[in-house]
């Protein structure tokens, strides 16, 4: 029997800059997902304020809702991002924060999330990964802790590598490949 199910997966953007690396390693996944999976780059991360509980609520600014929406509609979500002084950038700390709202029912309670991406150092954004891993945790993600992709780009671009290419496609793979254990109630 087969399905016309597509699994949908949310992209979260750790770097504002249109040029960036990690955005044109989303922007590959997205052109090159396999059949049957739709990678949706989520858009406007840097429009969303810092949260604040005061402006949240019905009345949660426009850019907030639709950065929930996007997640919700989701089945997966996949943080792609560089490192920031040892850790995930603001924009996708600030992200998670919102998705993470209202508490126990926000957009990413549930979703299968992980965190890969390269930086021009030799670690490849390990901590920033940890990190966004550890925070999608707590806000309730289903973190998968054994998509890792720390990709150390110091030596020129991923993306003209094929093993670096393969690796990130292979994370995009097992992210929609992975079955979230049942809750135990």
């Amino acid at each position: 029997m087969t399905t016309d199910k597509q699994t949908r997966v949310a992209v979260l953007l750790g770097s504002n800059r249109t040029g960036s690396l990690n955005r044109r390693i989303a922007e590959h996944l997205r052109d090159h997902a396999p059949a049957g999976v739709v990678v949706d780059v989520v858009q406007g991360l840097d429009a969303v304020p810092f949260y604040n509980e005061e402006i949240d609520g019905e009345t949660a600014p426009e850019s907030a809702t639709a950065l929930r929406e996007s997640v919700a509609a989701a089945d997966r979500v996949l943080a792609v991002t560089p490192e920031y002084n040892g850790t995930m950038p603001a924009v996708l700390n600030n992200a998670i924060d919102w998705l993470s709202r209202p508490y126990g029912q926000g957009a990413i309670v549930g979703k299968p999330f992980a965190a890969i991406g390269a930086t021009p150092t030799p670690y490849g954004g390990k901590w920033s990964h940890e990190h966004a891993r550890h925070s999608a945790r707590i806000a309730g993600a289903l973190v998968v802790d054994h998509i890792v992709v720390d990709e150390p780009a110091v030596n020129g671009d991923p993306l003209a590598d094929e093993a670096a290419v393969r690796r990130f496609l292979d994370a995009l793979d097992a992210l929609v490949a992975h079955e979230a254990e049942a809750a135990v109630a």
